[in-house]
């Protein structure tokens, strides 16, 4: 299996739990990690992209499995943590990166569009997160990376929910870093600019759009998948020890520039 990541990282003997795992950067994550020697169990809401992507992961030699899940239900996260943890018995790793987003201005709001948005974005994670820590409080260890968005940073025409969900994960982190720290358990954020994912191409395909958000970045592109993924290796690896509590920024510098 083919890893996503150009650094090296030994996760042998690990487990780990990828929400949002069918496709772009929880994909990339979840090969990664099991290319890293983790057992993988991943999550979507897509039943035949989930088995695609076990399918990738066990036909070189890595172990997944897999749980469709419509995480903007809140019985459909609890009960998908609660299957996991039970056929896992133990989660060393937690990736709440299922993240979702409806572009539109704050007067063309569609209330079902803001529920689920936070629902997905927000609750999920807190949901997941509530059972999976219980096991590593036993344990007195784990990692939880939570996937955020430099829309944690500022505003975003058209993305008012969206900003709100990632506003309000950037809180939630900090929030899981004070109450498990004591028990171990690691808790970051990583906080991408615009990804080229199947979604972030959707939203920032047009060149016309792109083009003024690319000029206010030192480094002149969006990010790619396996630039996220490197970093949440790093956050789940050792070398990462004394890293929490933290929400890192990969954004090319744009927080960097005043004007």
């Amino acid at each position: 299996m083919k890893g996503k990541s150009d650094l090296t990282f030994d996760f042998s003997g690990r487990t780990a739990i990828v929400t949002g795992a069918t496709k772009g950067i929880g994909r990339d994550i979840a090969l990664a990690l099991a290319a890293a020697g983790a057992t993988v169990a991943a999550t979507g809401r897509n039943a035949e992209e989930l088995a695609s992507l076990a399918r990738e992961i066990q036909a070189s030699g890595g172990a997944c499995i897999v749980y469709p899940a419509d995480l903007a239900k809140a019985g459909d996260a609890v009960a998908m943590a609660e299957h996991f943890c039970a056929a896992l018995g133990r989660v060393d790793i937690l990736v709440n990166n299922a993240g979702i987003s409806f572009p539109e201005l704050l007067v063309d709001l569609d209330i079902d569009h803001w529920d689920t948005t936070l629902n997905v974005n927000l609750r999920a994670p807190a949901l997941v997160t509530k059972v999976v820590a219980r096991g590593m409080i036993s344990a007195m260890k784990g990692i939880i990376i939570n996937i955020s968005s430099n829309a944690c940073m500022a505003g975003i025409d058209a993305h008012a929910a969206y900003c709100a969900s990632k506003f309000g994960l950037d809180g939630l982190t900090k929030v899981m870093a004070c109450e498990l720290g004591p028990h171990g358990i690691r808790v970051n954020a990583v906080a991408p600019t615009v990804v080229l994912t199947p979604m972030g191409t959707q939203v920032w395909g047009d060149p016309a759009k792109a083009a003024p958000v690319k000029a206010r970045i030192p480094l002149g592109r969006f990010a790619l998948p396996s630039e996220i993924t490197g970093a949440v290796l790093f956050l789940a690896s050792d070398a990462a020890s004394m890293i929490h509590g933290e929400t890192l920024l990969i954004d090319g510098g744009v927080n960097a520039k005043l004007y």
